[in-house]
């Protein structure tokens, strides 16, 4: 017969007797332990952590003194013992007498992260030169031992086997067993302690739920890199989020939805803003996509001026640069007054009084910028259901995949982080070359061409110190549509502006409807069958055209 193992009973409130604290992540441990010894918990430790309690004023126990076992082999064997892990499994007064066959006593708290890792393989990231093996390579090979930083085996030590054992052996123990792999739990459950003396049952649920989690991730991360191929993209690709809440519904009303971060995500990450709202609404599905795509925007305007980009329908509407932000704000507005209404606002500048009274002038869903002054904040917050986001500085580095889910499976990416610089180191190809001005309008358009939805068209001028949009043609199947609609935008000032084109013209019509509104530069990536007609027909209209060689579809 098959043995059926009995489970452990499910014990409402947990006292805590003993704890087994074994940390590489050393924040907040140490007031954690001294509540511990203040409530008459014994605390088993192990090498860097016991030292670094005892330095703190902690009695603590070695685990080596416990298991009657020393750390071997550099550490590498310290807590694989009966007596740790038998003392964690064990199912109350089911297995008392067997664990004290073998010496252990019942463990009830296990405080354990990993060592790391991650951090570990972003150091030897760091190290390698650009272009290098490990930019390439499986990272088994030995180009990765290099002297400066981390090395391949360096990584490979990081791998933790004992920490991820107690790790499980604690969530699986959680009828009886509580386990914190998260120093922000550490004041939650000393409180909870303090209060009752013990925890409860729906701590250690979610407590084990959330410990599953950080091994998983752990696991998939050291997969990642072990797989990584000759392309540098891994065979085993796992992505771990976090719900942080339910949203009101997804796409459209009959879809449920919810938001989720992910657990690595980065400060100045959209994922990690702040909410400064007045309480009003939260953030819905679309809500989160368009400030994801006016965000990425408008970080990719010049950062010596002031930028704002509104967004309607994850399309730019209105985009501006200028000296103030108010003044950025404003020339957006008016590149598109009617579909910024109800629109998504970012800005690159903290918003100030002037901006935020210029916002409150019209009905807009959200603000997202780096920060807000007080007295901005006072007035947005008067208005109703208006939501701000801090996002705080732009990260370096952020996540060197993008990725669309389709059915069953991801298409993967590098992200596309091109645009800045290309109109200036792009080949002139029609007979005039484009005045300073032009150029100066075409990298603008060039900028937002990018954030644009395919087939993208964008009419742009630029004025001294401040440059914008004047019309925008997006997602149509037709790229001479899309040069008609950004026109019809523009109206009259189409007359004397340049435009940009995500990708190139396969016929010469495009530049003759942009030649019949007035419009004198072009910035195109080039390489149709067609370049030749096409460079003919802006010479005929005596358009300047720039050949960027990049294209910049966005589906």
């Amino acid at each position: 017969m098959p043995h059926v193992a009995t489970p452990a009973p499910m014990l409402e409130h947990s006292p805590v007797r003993r704890a087994l604290v074994s940390v590489s992540d050393k924040r907040g441990v140490a007031a954690l332990a001294r509540a511990l010894v203040a409530r008459g918990v014994e605390i088993l430790s192990t090498g860097g952590t016991a030292r670094h309690l005892a330095e703190s004023g902690v009695p603590v126990v070695q685990v080596s003194d416990y298991t009657g076992s020393p750390e071997i082999m550099d550490g590498r064997v310290k807590t694989l013992h009966p007596r740790v892990h038998g003392g964690i499994l064990m199912r109350g007064d089911l297995d008392l007498d067997e664990l004290a066959k073998v010496g252990g006593k019942p463990i009830d708290l296990v405080v354990v992260n990993l060592y790391p890792f991650e951090a570990t393989v972003a150091k030897l990231a760091q190290s390698a030169p650009q272009g290098s093996a490990l930019d390439r390579a499986a990272p088994q090979a030995s180009a990765l031992d290099r002297a400066s930083g981390p090395t391949h085996a360096d990584v490979i030590e990081e791998i933790d086997i004992g920490g991820p054992s107690m790790v499980r052996s604690a969530a699986k123990s959680h009828p009886r067993v509580t386990v914190l792999v998260d120093p922000d739990d550490y004041a939650a459950v000393a409180q909870e302690l303090e209060e009752s003396g013990g925890t409860t049952l729906a701590t250690r649920v979610r407590l084990a739920a959330k410990a599953f989690a950080h091994t998983a991730a752990y696991d998939g991360a050291i997969a990642a890199y072990l797989s990584r191929e000759a392309d540098a993209y891994p065979r085993y690709l796992s992505m771990n989020f976090e719900k942080v809440y339910p949203l009101r519904y997804g796409e459209n009303p009959h879809q449920s939805g919810a938001f989720y971060r992910d657990r690595h995500a980065a400060a100045g990450t959209l994922a990690l803003a702040e909410s400064l709202g007045a309480g009003g609404k939260e953030l819905s599905f679309n809500n989160f996509v368009d400030v994801q795509a006016a965000l990425d925007a408008v970080r990719d305007l010049d950062p010596a001026r002031a930028g704002c980009v509104i967004v309607k329908h994850t399309n730019p509407c209105g985009v501006a640069v200028a000296q103030t932000l108010e003044a950025a704000y404003r020339t957006a507005r008016e590149a598109d007054p009617v579909s910024a209404f109800g629109g998504i606002v970012a800005l690159n500048r903290p918003v100030d009084v002037a901006t935020a009274k210029a916002m409150a002038e019209i009905f807009l869903e959200c603000v997202v910028a780096p920060s807000f002054s007080a007295e901005a904040l006072e007035i947005l917050r008067a208005k109703k259901n208006l939501r701000l986001l801090a996002a705080g500085a732009a990260p370096r580095g952020d996540a060197w995949i993008d990725y669309r889910r389709i059915g069953g499976g991801l298409v993967v990416m590098s992200p596309d982080l091109g645009g800045l610089g290309e109109v200036e180191r792009g080949k002139v190809v029609s007979k005039r070359a484009p005045t300073d001005g032009e150029r100066a309008a075409l990298g603008f358009a060039w900028s937002v061409t990018k954030h644009v939805k395919s087939n993208a068209i964008v009419l742009a001028k630029a004025e001294g110190d401040v440059a914008r949009t004047v019309g925008v043609g997006a997602g149509q199947m037709s790229r001479v549509v899309s040069v008609k609609i950004a026109v019809e935008k523009a109206g009259a000032g189409a007359k004397g502006s340049v435009l940009g084109s995500d990708a190139f013209f396969p016929f010469p019509d495009g530049v003759e409807e942009a030649a019949k509104a007035g419009v004198t530069a072009i910035a195109q990536p080039g390489g149709s069958v067609k370049d030749a007609e096409v460079i003919a027909a802006a010479d005929a209209a005596g358009i300047a055209m720039i050949f960027t060689g990049v294209r910049h579809f966005r589906h």
